[in-house]
């Protein structure tokens, strides 16, 4: 064994991190700075994974092509490429049949829990028992964000929050634990459930996507090891490549079963989730949207039988929401105009309070789980308080006389409720607070109702959605914020509607939905598939002009201001996620500017004693090969191994008793299924192998389980370029190696940390002054939110 030390390590450039703003506000809290600068360049961070710190590393997508590979894969039939072609269509299928199954019994519980909440309150409320009514509806509120919390905090703190972000950074490279495991998924079903059936301001679409990952990553691996489910026949896919693919089809078909979209669901893995895209994961992403359509098509036709108790007529994802023929002239082009410029301003202001307040919710997080429960059960409290008490400020109204349906309403459904009105009257606010978000949305949108609301309801409506909707995301419990943003959206488009009132040919109601794209496109800063899913969803292509300029106009002004929100929520969480674009100082760094030690590598034959005390003493992934006198003539790179390759031959004891090569006999004792990736329990330990003084003293020939072509860059490429090279191809590692000849055949490693700007900040602290920062509006100095 041998350590180099690396030229940057040599110059001593380890200054402190710039106290600038941007990098203040880089990690949550003390906890993630601290352990993210104790690991250096190693492969492993931390970050906050739903509602908890835990321990993160990078996923490999390259393909490791030893003698084993090689000779493994000369070995396989036509019969087995078409078993591995057909199998990958066959769990697509299979991704697509379990997501809308999982979809629909989502919906069909929100809307018989939440229903019959409903229904009994309003019973209680025409009885004129108001203080039962509310205490009915407050304590069906808590048990249902109790037993949320309960089982998100002890059960799988993982399933907290909407799951995009961490799967969106797993989808850029990064692994998280548990975040697909089996408890993990059954908690961010049954959480869900209860959680939107609490009345709380959250949505399903972002567990939904987190549910098709989880459903997509334990088929891919064959089920779960941990609980004994585990298929030998799918033992093709575990690795991180295919593995990836699947997650993205999952996520696609999450988003597809969420709003009934599959074209929708297919452009947002394309726009917002995917690092990776090519034309075979186009097909199979589409084929398992097309899928879960199918799906949901038939088990509506169940519903509309009357087979599904109080769901049948509600639920925003099940049913179209308008189908009126859009007509519209050029003078309500600018009320549009002004309409998207004010809700991309609106939209970045939810964006920054969002991220203010999730960095407060994770201090408190990171505490005890009663810490976690106890706020879920204020939000909890407050909400109900709001939602039962606002509705008596509004006025009650007549009922028009033009309706096509009850008034007032009696039962689930419906856009008039009585609540504390006299015969022949409504309360337009309870008709929206008093319904779950999805039927809200609908009332929002429906068409002929110009009159239905008045201002004021309205004007406190929006409020109440927009704060509740930040002070609810972050709790520990499963919650999603598409439906809210969608929601909040829709009651400030129909205000603006409302102002403009017959200066525009279009109806409240179009204007709602123009509303909803506004904040969408400012807050999740995504067009072309939330264009997709609105117009899936209204089912009137007509709207398209005015949809594409609404979510262009917002998501520039907003762009001015910040981020997109899953951005900030991956920031505030800590992952390492990989941009798309390189920072324009890091063309001003070479690769060996970056890179720190010591490097630690292996001979090609090597002690087994000197690789057991790498592994324990190290946390790196992957280790370089170098062959040195008498093996070769001059020290020489001989490729790359993987530290879980390594644990399988501790494990496997593939071990020799002199220095000399193993020949063809080391491929015997070993399988395909020895050296692929174990599933969601990261594999074996090195600490778990016994080994006894004598096998220490023993050789292991690494020649043939090497990488013997990895990826290589020389140590004066550009630090940008080599961030292209890595993120594209999805590296784990990146060799460095010397310009000239005569050298050490290897300078060091790149991880993925080596290019966080806080790492480079780190080593190279005049950089802050001249980093290049986006055109950003910010607030005066002396003034400061939070």
């Amino acid at each position: 064994m041998s350590v180099l030390i690396s030229p940057a390590l040599l110059n001593g450039s380890s200054a402190p991190a710039p106290e600038t703003e941007e990098d203040e506000e880089s990690l949550t809290h003390p906890l993630l700075n601290s352990l993210s600068r104790s690991t250096s360049n190693n492969t492993s961070q931390v970050a906050i994974v739903g509602s908890s710190v835990s321990p993160i590393e990078s996923l490999d997508y390259e393909i490791m092509e030893n003698d084993y590979f090689k000779q493994d894969w000369r070995r396989g039939e036509k019969i087995q490429i078409l078993q591995y072609v057909s199998m990958k269509w066959m769990m697509c299928f299979f991704i697509g049949l379990l997501v809308g199954l999982v979809g629909f019994c989502n919906n069909l519980a929100v809307e018989n829990i939440a229903g019959m909440k409903f229904v009994v309150t309003s019973d209680l409320m025409r009885a004129r028992r108001y203080t039962t009514a509310f205490l009915v509806f407050a304590s069906s509120n808590f048990g249902l964000t109790l037993f949320a919390g309960l089982i998100t905090a002890f059960i799988a703190p993982e399933a907290a929050g909407s799951g995009i972000p961490e799967v969106k950074a797993y989808l850029n490279g990064v692994d998280a634990p548990a975040i697909f495991s089996l408890r993990t998924l059954f908690v961010k079903i049954v959480g869900s459930i209860s959680a939107v059936s609490g009345s709380l301001v959250i949505g399903k679409a972002g567990p939904m996507v987190h549910t098709g990952a989880c459903i997509a990553a334990l088929i891919s691996q064959g089920g779960s090891q941990k609980y004994g489910l585990t298929w030998k026949w799918l033992k093709y896919f575990k690795n991180d490549r295919d593995r990836r693919d699947l997650v993205t089809c999952g996520s696609a078909a999450g988003m597809a079963a969420a709003f009934r979209a599959p074209v929708g669901g297919l452009l947002f893995a394309l726009e917002e989730m995917a690092s990776w895209w090519r034309s075979a994961l186009l097909w199979r992403a589409f084929f398992t949207t097309a899928v879960v359509a199918i799906v949901l098509r038939a088990l509506i036709d169940v519903c509309l039988s009357g087979k599904c108790g109080l769901f049948g007529k509600g639920g925003l994802i099940m049913f179209d929401v308008t189908s009126a023929n859009v007509a519209y002239q050029i003078w309500d082009v600018p009320p549009v105009l002004l309409l998207a410029v004010i809700g991309g301003i609106w939209a970045s202001l939810y964006n920054f309070l969002q991220d203010k307040v999730l960095r407060i919710y994770n201090r408190i997080n990171e505490r005890r789980a009663a810490y976690k429960i106890v706020l879920a059960l204020t939000v909890s409290i407050f909400t109900s308080c709001l939602l039962f008490g606002l509705p008596w400020l509004a006025p009650c109204r007549p009922c028009p006389s033009d309706t096509s349906e009850p008034c007032p309403t009696i039962g689930r459904n419906g856009n008039y409720k009585k609540f504390q009105c006299p015969p022949g009257h409504y309360n337009d606010l309870a008709s929206l607070f008093f319904n779950t978000n999805d039927d809200a949305i609908k009332n929002l949108f429906s068409k002929n109702t110009d009159a239905e609301f008045h201002p004021f309801s309205m004007l406190i409506f929006f409020i109440t959605c927009f704060f509740l909707s930040i002070f609810s995301y972050g709790i520990v419990a499963p919650a999603g914020l598409f439906v809210p943003v969608i929601v909040t959206g829709a009651a400030y488009g129909r205000f603006i509607g409302m102002m403009f009132g017959s200066h525009s040919t279009l109806n409240h109601g179009l204007f709602a939905v123009l509303g909803s794209a506004s904040f969408l496109g400012g807050s999740m800063r995504m067009t072309v598939s939330l264009c997709v899913i609105i117009l899936e969803l209204t089912n009137d292509l007509l709207l398209l002009p005015l949809m594409m300029l609404v979510l262009l106009i917002s998501k520039t002004v907003a762009d001015a201001f910040n981020r997109n929100i899953y951005d900030l929520i991956m920031r505030a969480k800590g992952f390492p996620y990989l941009e798309r674009h390189a920072e324009p100082y890091l063309r001003q760094l070479s690769v060996s500017d970056v890179v720190t030690g010591p490097l630690q590598f292996f001979n090609g034959i090597e002690k087994v004693g000197n690789i057991v005390h790498v592994l324990k003493t190290t946390g790196h992934n992957g280790f370089p090969v170098v062959d040195e006198p008498p093996h070769s003539a001059a020290p020489v790179l001989f490729g790359l191994v993987l530290r879980a390759h390594l644990v399988t031959l501790l494990k496997k004891k593939a071990f020799l008793q002199n220095p000399v090569p193993a020949g063809v006999d080391a491929f015997e004792q070993f399988s395909a299924d020895d050296f692929a990736k174990k599933g969601l329990d990261h594999g074996d330990r090195v600490e778990d192998i016994q080994l006894t003084d004598e096998e220490m003293d023993m050789f292991i020939d690494l020649h043939p389980f090497c990488n013997t072509s990895p990826f290589t860059v020389v140590e004066t490429m550009s630090l940008a370029k080599a961030l292209m090279l890595f993120r594209e191809v999805g590296l784990r590692h990146l060799l460095v190696i010397p310009k000239v000849s005569g050298r050490i055949p290897v300078v060091g490693i790149i991880t993925r940390h080596d290019f966080m700007p806080e790492h480079v900040l780190s080593l190279h602290p005049s950089l802050a002054k001249i980093k290049w920062k986006r055109l950003r509006v910010k607030l005066p100095r002396g003034v400061k939110i939070i």
